[in-house]
């Protein structure tokens, strides 16, 4: 502490050692003792310390026989500690008997191309880190989504024979509703044609004919009603298969919305793998992944 207050009451020359950033580094110019010249010395902050900096100056002036750092509020800066560090605040530089105060530029106020680099280099690292661990991260990924699609595939397999059952008996029953229709409405053509011919006469069965034929669009009206459907032969199957599915399904207590939602897990997991299986799509963008795709 001696030597410090020693060092720091001699002169202070003004603006001996400024700093400025030239293609994203700090550039520190300062005045060497012995050849009274200024000298520029380009830092790189995340790799230099202060000790190599210290080092760099006095070997470009042989006449240096001490240069440390310290804080402004008289600590000495360690060697070790990085420029960067060393530049987010204000300092002093001593070399020899002369001490400089030193401000670095604000952060905030430098120029983008600092920032440009930084982002460059994150993102080399970020290309060396995957091709370096893809290989090792493919294995891994891929062994956990085989072991997922066994385990999907096990659950799925009492639900799949389950369904399987329930659905050859709603489609026979929906079957044979279509048959028992189709038996009625002959049944019912054969019996007016029957009391037309043989029993009335056409004048007295043409009214009956109307109001059945009246009484029919307005059951289609009614069951559009209730189900804000057009009754369309294929459209009313597929509802009555349906009704049928369902009412089978929670008599033998078959989950549906669980058999989907493992539906739906597996089919992801065979994406995921399938995507994983195919390295070029690993390292291309997702936009132009579905352009290929």
């Amino acid at each position: 502490s001696t030597t410090y207050s020693m060092t720091f009451s001699l002169f202070f020359p003004p603006l001996e050692v400024t700093i400025n950033y030239r293609h994203g580094l700090p550039v520190i110019t300062l005045t060497l003792p012995t050849r009274n010249e200024r000298c520029r010395f380009t830092v790189k902050p995340m790799v230099t310390t202060v000790g190599a900096f210290l080092q760099d100056v006095q070997r470009e002036d042989k006449g240096i026989e001490r240069a440390e750092v310290f804080a402004t509020d008289g600590s000495k800066i360690s060697d070790a500690t990085l420029m960067e560090v060393l530049l987010m605040n204000d300092f002093k530089l001593a070399i020899n008997n002369t001490a400089y105060s030193v401000s670095p530029p604000v952060k905030d106020k430098l120029s983008s191309e600092h920032a440009t680099e930084m982002e460059d280099i994150k993102s080399l690292v970020h290309r060396l880190f995957v091709a370096l661990h893809l290989e090792d991260h493919q294995i891994r990924k891929e062994r956990e989504l085989l072991q997922k699609l066994d385990h999907l595939k096990e659950e799925l397999l009492p639900l799949e024979q389950m369904k399987a059952r329930i659905m050859d008996s709603a489609d026979a029953k929906t079957s044979r509703l279509l048959w028992v229709g189709l038996a009625l409405m002959s049944t019912q053509g054969g019996a007016l044609a029957w009391l037309t011919w043989w029993v009335y006469s056409w004048d007295i069965m043409e009214p009956v004919t109307y109001f059945i034929t009246y009484g029919s669009a307005m059951a289609f009206y009614a069951y559009f009603v209730l189900t804000k459907q057009d009754y369309i032969y294929p459209d009313a199957k597929d509802r009555q298969f349906l009704h049928y599915f369902y009412r089978k399904s929670k008599n033998q207590h078959f989950n549906v919305e669980r058999y989907n939602k493992l539906k739906e897990d597996l089919a992801e997991a065979e994406e995921s793998l399938r995507r994983l299986r195919q390295p070029l799509h690993l390292r291309l963008p997702i936009q132009e992944i579905n352009d290929k795709d």
